[in-house]
């Protein structure tokens, strides 16, 4: 589509339509989303597509490396991090593990911290909590989870308004007899269990299992890793007093193929806590194929193997999947975050799990926006210590409407909303541009709000007002049944809100 040919379709709509992704379950009446943030994540708000315009998933960036677990009570078995920002500190949670090749330990598993100022830069402060090799000069915080190795960790501030002193930091960890065990924490350093059972016992726990406030539902929420005959997934249960849970139940992907899934890192993003955001680590064994052989390090794999096959054999990335309830969840197919080329460390059983969850860091580069920091597992299973790499993302950048040069459109299904003006999250390229129409249910362009009306919107902004000749009151509409219209090319519309 040219210029001329785009710039009439402002006027018609007359925009080819083309195959789009499959859509989500029809709205039985219009979506309320008030003045919260949407993000363009998934098909939830989404009527149709056509001409180029579709969904697709952007992949973080690599950064530097943001932690080095070489210490002694550390190593190559490191990982199941937990990293939130409290206040001015960034704090991390993390297993702390060594082991060799055939999986042999090399030292008991503990839990260990770290903190930051910036999200960035990282370090081990001297807690004087455990005692290990005879000194208490160390980061350890738990060397023992209920009678079992501090198998898994995961802390957060525990956002429930009744919630007490003296617990404001909750956690899970899995623990013997097996299950998962509560601890409390007044300052997310020293922390005490909260009672003498488990609190969640039918699960496998098998990798990192997390539980947390939500808001949305007003109860604690837990998703946790189990397996039978049949799947190798993730379950949610919950809770009103953070003891006592719901039975356990398995997490739905509707239309997702079938997938060997670890960690979940599931939690409602925070700028849009309407929407779960998770990190699942997908395994994989390719067996031992061609392109397994020429993966780096065949001595170490082929070591590995001797213990167990899988050891060499398998490998592991991370996909992306959101759910407004909690339970349904839409999966991405293709991997959020590859391996890469950086193979050494990147191509093991146990390489690119992400930490639990994102958070907002300060972009280092001059008069760049802040964005959001994530932070991927290398070096599992190779050599003596494995490191934690930072990634960066667009805040809310997870995944956009796109379209390219030859132009698209976006219809969305009709929504009440609340405020006087609508902001957008939106990139394009010097020659790109996105337009907007408001509409009523039938698909008549609200006056003054046609997207022939619209200012031309280009350039790169994480909230920027859209534009109408006209300046038409929105508060007019607010409360009523409307739809829109957005006209894109060569552009990214990542998310909106009405203030």
């Amino acid at each position: 589509m040219n210029r001329r040919t785009f710039a009439q379709s402002l006027a018609t709509g007359a925009v080819a339509a083309v195959a789009a992704p499959a859509q989500s379950t029809p709205a039985t009446g219009p979506i309320n989303i008030g003045s919260r943030r949407e993000l363009l994540i998934d098909q939830h708000l989404v009527e149709r597509f056509s001409g180029g315009a579709r969904l697709r998933l952007h992949r973080p960036e690599r950064r530097e490396i943001a932690i080095v677990h070489d210490q002694p009570w550390e190593g190559a078995g490191t990982g199941y991090h937990t990293i939130f920002r409290d206040g001015d500190v960034y704090r991390m949670y993390y297993k702390s593990w060594a082991h060799t090749y055939n999986s042999k330990t090399v030292h008991p598993l503990v839990i260990a911290y770290a903190e930051s100022r910036d999200g960035i830069q990282w370090h081990k402060p001297e807690l004087g909590i455990v005692s290990y090799n005879g000194s208490r000069k160390n980061n350890i915080i738990l060397d023992d989870i209920h009678g079992g190795t501090a198998h898994d960790f995961s802390p957060f501030v525990d956002q429930n308004p009744a919630c007490a002193a003296d617990a404001r930091y909750k956690a899970v960890g899995y623990g013997k007899p097996k299950g998962l065990y509560a601890y409390k924490s007044s300052d997310g350093i020293h922390w005490r269990i909260m009672q003498d059972a488990a609190i969640i016992s039918k699960g496998a726990f098998d990798t990192q299992n997390i539980a947390f406030w939500d808001p949305q539902i007003r109860k604690y929420r837990a998703y946790i890793r189990d397996f039978d005959q049949k799947r190798r997934d993730i379950k949610t249960c919950v809770s009103d007093d953070f003891l006592n849970w719901s039975e356990p139940e398995w997490l739905d992907y509707p239309g997702a193929p079938s997938e060997q899934l670890y960690t979940n890192q599931i939690l409602p993003y925070y700028r849009a806590p309407h929407i779960y955001i998770g990190f699942p680590a997908r395994y994989v064994d390719r067996g031992w194929i061609e392109s397994t052989r020429q993966l780096p390090e065949q001595e170490e794999r082929t070591e590995r193997a001797r213990a167990n096959t899988r050891f060499g054999t398998a490998v592991t990335d991370t996909l992306l999947m959101t759910s407004r309830d909690g339970r349904a969840f839409h999966r991405w197919d293709e991997a959020f975050v590859r391996p890469g080329l950086r193979t050494r460390y990147n191509w093991s059983y146990g390489d690119n799990y992400l930490a639990w969850h994102v958070v907002e860091t300060k972009s280092p580069a001059d008069d760049e926006a802040s964005e959001l920091s994530l932070y991927s597992v290398e070096g599992y299973f190779t050599g003596v210590e494995a490191r934690l790499r930072r990634l960066a993302l667009r805040i809310d950048g997870f995944a956009s409407a796109f379209s390219p040069l030859s132009g698209g459109e976006l219809l969305s299904k009709p929504f009440l909303y609340q405020g006087a003006s609508l902001t957008v999250n939106f990139s394009t390229s010097a020659g790109g541009e996105l337009r907007f129409e408001l509409q009523d249910p039938t698909g008549r362009a609200l006056p003054g709000c046609a997207a022939g009306d619209c200012e031309t919107m280009f350039g790169d902004a994480l909230e920027q007002r859209v534009a109408w000749k006209g300046k038409p009151d929105l508060r007019k509409w607010a409360g009523k049944p409307v739809r829109f219209r957005v006209l894109l090319k060569d552009a990214d519309l990542y998310s909106f809100r009405f203030a």
